[in-house]
């Protein structure tokens, strides 16, 4: 199995470290003949604005929206949770329009507004999971197609589509696997 993590900008080798916890091989993606060589794709944290320029000018985006809407497993992170959204709140570019939700970008507040928390989420694990906010967006509205797998303070901050997992906070910026596991059983 190989994963692709899309390696334009944000927290990239991350995720790559998780995964190579987890005995799977990951490979960057900046090109599109690398979209060939994936069995699922990791959309990280950073800059929704950049990623999604970057996208454009890498001439990814087509050719990426068009894997994920054939069912490529797909995970987006923070940024990648935007870069997914048919519909942002709070900005009128759009990106992949992937996935059937509306999303509210640096809801929790700035940088300085970035905190932890600590919840157990039933469906990825029995032990507590420890979640990472920085300038984290949430979903402000979701499709009755959509799972919603997790709120903190009644907002949604993790879902499931299809083949789409989203997430508004940052597994790979803990110790904890859980999310990364749950991801490769999506694939498998």
């Amino acid at each position: 199995m190989k994963v692709g993590v899309l390696s334009l900008q944000g927290g990239v080798i991350e995720h790559i470290h998780h995964l190579n916890k987890l005995n799977v091989e990951a490979i960057e993606v900046k090109k599109i003949d690398q979209l060939k060589k994936i069995d699922g794709i990791i959309l990280p944290g950073g800059e929704s604005t950049t990623i999604g320029k970057l996208l454009r000018d890498s001439n990814l985006l087509i050719p990426l929206k068009a894997l994920i809407q054939s069912g490529l497993p797909t995970w987006g992170t923070c940024a990648g949770m935007i870069l997914l959204a048919k519909k942002i709140e709070n900005d009128t570019r759009r990106h992949l329009e992937v996935m059937d939700i509306n999303v509210k970008r640096n809801a929790f507040g700035s940088q300085i507004d970035s905190f932890k928390k600590i919840d157990i989420i039933p469906e990825i694990s029995s032990n507590p999971i420890e979640l990472v906010f920085i300038r984290a967006p949430y979903i402000s509205d979701a499709d009755k197609d959509v799972h919603i797998i997790h709120k903190i303070e009644n907002k949604i901050v993790a879902a499931r589509q299809k083949n789409i997992l989203v997430t508004s906070f940052h597994p790979e910026l803990t110790d904890d696997l859980s999310f990364h596991r749950y991801f490769i059983k999506m694939i498998v």
